[in-house]
């Protein structure tokens, strides 16, 4: 164990919980450090369910394209714990390196001295004092959860907010409504701040509007201020200010062009003046790891059936698998591979929702434990979960396993392989194909 993983480690017992959706810890924490929150580059503050990375991730390579340097805060880590914080250059930006990030870390412990706080809101603070260190013109910045009591939450004038598509989830700590849920993500609007709202359900919509007008916070809707549409092979944004015809974007799915379009409205609205030549380059380098991305190279596919086409996504609660779903359903419309998911799930997930979407579509379901994360699901259970919901399934050691019982089946045509259910099972299959994101 490194000085830097050993460091992590002892940050996980300074709470005795892993969440618990409070402000006063943090805001203690970082009147320690000198407030760095208040030294940090504009911010647009990103909340929502799913879709928050990806609308990021468009967002980063729109402002890029645009010459601008993007610090960018997400999580969680797929393999390293890095990859939550990336610093903006010219050219483009890169994750932390080791030696920044433990010093962060270490002073931030230093001043910490011991005191209760949470794994998130102690690596927040940190992330905070590293980006307030470095000039950038912006900084996109995730919420963990909810919003409201998230300790992303802290900034209290944001260039904009944006509130990406809602759904059930965690709700143990957000409700278990879509109101209530929405409730806690509208927490993140400010007085005067502009909110971006993405595709919503109407319930979810109606919450968010409410608490914007009562903030006193100008909204930016989609379907009523700005909608996406593919036309002819092209994507096709319009708002207010007219029309932009643009290639389809990079990242797969129709829901990412959801996504993108959220982003170019966000972008659209900070940085009015960019050249549509800017949008188009941001579709075309965007990048985002383990969101319907298509391993073709390493050591999974080398596991894998010959021929076989594999998959990885993060997606883990019932509209992220109906969006991959609706992902793999086209696919299926252009060659007539079967489909095989190789799943795992954190016991804190509903996997029967994320799985419903794929019966009728799924030949297989091969159910693995998530190693990585002490929440994870039993295999037995994510088997039985699947079962339920009318796909067969099987339990298996782990992905390697899967894909090597996957391997000496008889198949007609190679399979395509779809490894979903969590971030952090999309992490393991990263790191066993060794392509970790850099």
């Amino acid at each position: 164990m490194t000085p830097l993983d050993a460091l992590l480690a002892r940050l996980y017992l300074l709470h005795k919980k892993d969440i618990e959706l409070t402000l006063g810890r943090m805001e203690r924490l970082l009147v320690a450090l000198g407030s760095p929150q208040k030294k940090l580059p504009p911010v647009i503050h990103v909340a929502g369910t799913n879709g928050k990375g990806s609308t990021i991730a468009f967002m980063r390579a729109i402002l890029e394209a645009a010459g601008r340097r993007v610090h960018v805060y997400t999580s969680p880590h797929l393999v390293r714990f890095h990859e939550r914080i990336r610093l903006g250059a010219a050219g483009g930006g890169k994750l932390v390196g080791d030696a920044q990030l433990f010093d962060a870390l270490s002073h931030c412990e230093e001043v910490n001295a011991g005191a209760p706080i949470t794994f998130f809101e102690f690596t927040t603070a940190a992330a905070f004092k590293i980006f307030s260190e470095a000039p950038a013109d912006y900084l996109l910045l995730e919420v963990g959860l909810g919003g409201r009591g998230d300790a992303t939450n802290v900034i209290s004038d944001p260039l904009a907010t944006v509130v990406t598509s809602i759904s059930i989830d965690h709700p143990e700590f957000l409700g278990s409504t879509i109101e209530k849920i929405a409730y806690e993500k509208a927490g993140i609007f400010k007085p005067g701040v502009p909110a971006v709202l993405g595709a919503q359900d109407e319930r979810a919509f109606a919450v968010l509007r409410m608490e914007a007008a009562r903030k006193g916070a100008p909204v930016t809707a989609a379907s009523r201020d700005y909608s996406a549409r593919e036309e002819h092979g092209r994507f096709i944004f319009e708002d207010e200010r007219g029309l932009i015809d643009l290639p389809l974007p990079r990242l797969l799915g129709r829901h990412q062009h959801q996504n993108a379009a959220t982003a170019i409205a966000v972008t659209r609205l900070i940085e009015p003046e960019l050249d549509a030549k800017v949008y188009e380059r941001g579709l075309i380098e965007v990048d985002w790891p383990a969101r319907l991305q298509n391993l073709v190279k390493g050591r999974i596919a080398a596991l894998g059936p010959k021929g076989a086409e594999i998959w990885i996504d993060g997606g883990h609660n019932e509209d992220g698998g109906r969006a991959i779903a609706e992902a793999m359903a086209d696919f299926a419309d252009k060659s007539e591979r079967p489909l095989v998911i190789i799943c795992g799930t954190l016991t804190t997930k509903d996997t029967g929702a994320f799985l419903r979407s794929f019966k009728g579509l799924a030949q297989q379901v091969i159910a693995v434990p998530v190693e990585a994360e002490h929440y994870g699901k039993p295999a037995r259970d994510v088997a039985a979960a699947a079962s339920e919901v009318g796909l067969p399934a099987v339990a298996s050691e782990s992905i390697e396993a899967a894909l090597r019982f996957l391997a000496v089946q008889h198949w007609r045509q190679p399979p395509r392989i779809l490894i979903a259910g969590s971030l952090y099972l999309a992490g393991e299959a990263l790191l066993l194909n060794g392509t970790p994101p850099a």
